[in-house]
């Protein structure tokens, strides 16, 4: 019976771990751990029935794309995970939160885009970490910072990283090795490394740094080219493959003995290609900055802008920084910026700005100097402005409000929680008012800027202190205007002066009664249309009437030439002469009694002289009629005219 019962735990305990194991996975129960190994499977997603035992966890050679939260959930012994050569490019935030014994999580071969702040929570126990083979572009600097302090072995080699928190890696206190190679970084910052005592390996080849500055820690411990055969206290460095610049600024990791190490030079052209061990240390050499181009002697009205401009060469490339006429190093501010190609500008000048101010160019060879003379000329002050301007009262709130469209009318009440008013505004001017601001001392003058809202163009003026009001002239009829007033004040921390906004208002000139009004352009285009319209139909007139004219000149010479006929005679069987005399009568009783059917012919379409000649001829030579001749008839008046 024992036996038996034996028999059947046996069997129980076997069908238990044949169903907890995933399919086509290979489940290895060494009690009281359990390790699953599901490689080379053609997994597509993380297997859905995992023991929750699971110490160890291989998800290699797969096609997960995806890895989603509810695939470690309540994994809390899980130590390995192993999501290798696969093809995961999203990992769902707080996917690893219930890992937090993890100790060990291989990412590497995948295609993973970016590291955010969310993705790696949870892993408080985390030693090695690695992310080799991806296309990591962006590391969010939180993205391992809940194992900062706890992190062995880091390795971000074979990406397309530019940057590097630098924050971040710069607090990994136990950190041993530290991979970077192959990648796009072209700046390390100075002293990174300093906190990293037990840092055993940095592999930096294969990125594109021109200069990488010494460390306290380089100088501390032995460097080597490799890491085998060093002592176990030694830093193994590599910084091949980069194009480094071969000056002073690398004679540091000149001096390293180091064996067999892959550092060469890209730069200058005398050191191209050549290995460091291969090359002197009197040929690392750096050249002095020198200053080639620099602004001369700069006059300018006060209030206005001003750009200083210097230049300098040198090896390696110096930085520029100015100090003022006091002998104070320029930094920007509001009214002062000072640019990295060693330009200097100055948006408002004050007469205090007047003096020597010196561009300095600096590199680890040496400084180079150089001086721009500014003069800053006053402005004229009316001896009576103060008797021509009144003081307005200060309102009780010293609270900005903004101006508002359409607020016009009411600012000419005179608000009080306003510190810029419109007294009084015309169709081309605007007298505007501001208040006393008591919290600004030392006020040089102040500053109007003011635009048009259909002209992005500013327009600056300049007004006395003294002074609390200013009429603004030569404004456009019918539009809005933004104005501001600007305080212009010494600050005491620079030597520079400061600027502070006064306020801001918003109006409109009025409209200009009783003159033209600038034409829109659909009234242009459609008297255009008109004129050119009024042209075509006057040039049609014209030629028409052309026409006439030359009809009327050829129908004239057609007049004379046809033949003028009188007593017409039809040609009948008898009464010849009746009819020639009834034919004569009817021609010569005028327009009025011919048919309106009567065809006229010219004298080329019928040769009416010789015919109506003929016919007359034949009607006169009858015994009744007279013995006139036809010329007779032609000139005595029975000849009639007929005009057509």
């Amino acid at each position: 019976m024992g036996a038996f019962v034996l028999l059947m735990i046996t069997l129980t305990a076997v069908v238990t771990v044949a169903q907890i194991c995933p399919k086509r996975c290979l489940c290895q129960n060494l009690a009281p751990s359990l390790a699953i190994l599901c490689a080379k499977t053609g997994l597509l997603f993380v297997p859905s029935v995992i023991d929750p035992r699971t110490v160890e966890l291989r998800l290699t050679d797969n096609f997960i794309t995806v890895i989603r939260r509810r695939d470690f959930i309540n994994m809390t012994r899980l130590l390995h995970l192993t999501l290798s050569r696969n093809t995961i490019s999203h990992i769902t935030p707080y996917t690893f939160a219930d890992l937090r014994g993890l100790r060990a999580l291989h990412l590497d071969n995948n295609r993973i885009l970016s590291m955010g702040d969310e993705q790696l929570k949870g892993l408080l126990n985390l030693r090695h970490l690695i992310l080799s083979n991806n296309q990591l572009s962006v590391i969010s600097p939180g993205s391992f910072q809940d194992f900062v302090g706890t992190l062995e072995d880091l390795d971000l080699s074979y990406n397309n990283l530019m940057k590097v928190p630098w924050e971040i890696i710069s607090k990994l206190m136990n950190v041993n090795s530290l991979s970077l190679d192959h990648n796009l970084i072209e700046y390390v910052p100075g002293g990174v490394f300093t906190n990293l005592h037990k840092l055993a390996r940095l592999d930096m080849t294969s990125n594109k740094l021109k200069t990488i500055p010494p460390d306290p820690l380089f100088l501390r411990i032995p460097v080597y080219a490799k890491s085998k055969g060093s002592p176990l206290s030694s830093l193994v460095l590599g910084f091949g493959g980069n194009p480094l610049h071969c000056n002073c600024e690398l004679l540091w990791l000149r001096r390293f003995t180091r064996e067999d190490d892959l550092e060469t030079c890209a730069s200058p052209s005398n050191l191209l290609g050549k290995y460091f061990w291969s090359i002197s240390e009197e040929e690392f050499m750096c050249d002095p900055p020198v200053v080639t181009h620099h602004s001369m002697r700069t006059s300018v009205m006060e209030g206005e802008a001003v750009v200083l401009k210097c230049k300098a060469v040198g090896d390696p490339e110096p930085s520029i920084h100015w100090v003022s006429p006091e002998g104070k190093v320029v930094s920007n501010s509001t009214r002062a910026v000072s640019y990295e190609n060693g330009t200097l500008e100055i948006t408002i000048t004050t007469v205090r700005d007047t003096g020597s101010f010196t561009c300095i160019a600096s590199n680890t060879a040496g400084d180079a100097t150089a001086s721009v003379e500014l003069v800053v000329s006053p402005l004229p002050q009316p001896a009576n402005a103060s008797q021509r301007h009144q003081r307005l009262d200060k309102g009780p709130s010293d609270i900005l409000t903004p101006a508002k469209p359409g607020a016009a009318q009411n600012e000419s009440n005179g608000h009080s929680d306003r510190k810029v008013v419109m007294v009084h505004h015309s169709h081309k001017s605007a007298l505007i008012q501001w208040f006393l601001d008591r919290n600004i001392p030392g006020i040089r003058m102040y500053q109007i800027q003011y635009n048009s809202s259909s002209d992005e163009s500013l327009i600056y003026r300049m007004i006395n202190p003294s002074n609390r009001s200013f009429l603004v002239n030569d404004l456009a009829p019918g539009r809005e205007y933004d104005l501001c007033v600007l305080a212009v004040y010494d600050d005491g921390m620079t030597s520079l002066t400061a600027t502070r906004l006064v306020g801001c208002v918003q109006f409109s000139t009025k409209e200009e009664s009783g003159q033209c009004q600038p034409p829109h352009s659909q009234f242009l285009g459609g008297t255009m249309i008109i004129i050119i319209g009024g042209i075509i139909v006057a040039s049609v007139l014209v030629f028409i009437i052309i026409l006439m004219i030359r009809y009327k000149v050829y129908n004239g010479q057609e007049e004379v030439g046809k033949t003028r006929v009188s007593n017409v005679y039809s040609q009948t069987n008898g009464q010849q002469a009746m009819a020639c005399a009834h034919s004569c009568a009817k021609l010569s009783g005028g327009a009025e009694e011919l048919p309106l059917n009567i065809e006229f012919a010219t004298a080329e379409e019928v040769p009416t002289n010789k015919t109506t000649k003929h016919m007359c001829e034949t009607s006169s030579n009858a015994p009744e009629q007279g013995s006139k001749s036809f010329e007779e008839k032609r000139n005595s008046s029975e000849w009639t005219d007929i005009n057509i």
